[in-house]
């Protein structure tokens, strides 16, 4: 099975990300090869949760992409 990893760029830099899949699972990294060892490790411990017993993975129906309502696009104020 794989997983949808999804990474931005940090303000402070770096970067970070978080697995669609799995809720809560996310991790950060000071270079890109950095933050992909660092969500693997973040994956393994999302796995192994304290009672024992693997979590659910959430594997998507559909995947869309859908534009952004024009209002969040405006400028506050």
């Amino acid at each position: 099975m794989e997983v949808t990893v999804l990474v931005y760029e940090a303000e402070e830099g770096g970067y970070w990300a978080h697995v669609a899949e799995m809720p809560g699972c996310f991790s950060s990294g000071e270079t890109l090869d950095e933050l992909r060892a660092n969500v693997m490790e973040a994956m393994e411990a999302w796995l192994l949760n304290d009672d024992g017993e693997s979590p659910a993975v959430y594997e998507p129906i559909a995947r869309w992409q859908v534009p952004l309502p024009k209002s969040a696009l405006q400028p506050a104020g």
